[in-house]
């Protein structure tokens, strides 16, 4: 069921987007809808961890990280000297 919702927006804004939106063969109403949806279908936990991330978890040692960064400033060290 479609409702009627009345916005404040700048005016530039609008003419850009009613271009943009017949541009696309789209009523503007459609294209805020469109708009919309995708940003609510996408929304995601706080805290979410996504395959990818949880795949690659505990890879790197925190540890092993600084001594990685230590040991490049003193090989930068020693290079400049």
């Amino acid at each position: 069921m479609d409702t009627k919702l009345t916005l404040s927006l700048d005016k530039a804004i609008i003419e850009r987007a009613k271009t943009y939106a017949k541009s696309q063969q789209l009523s503007l109403s459609k294209l805020i809808e469109s708009y919309l949806s995708s940003l609510t279908r996408n929304e995601k936990k706080i805290g979410e961890i996504t395959p990818l991330v949880q795949s690659l978890s505990g890879v790197i040692n925190p540890d092993e990280q600084s001594d990685v960064a230590k040991n490049y400033t003193d090989y930068l060290i020693e290079k400049y000297k």
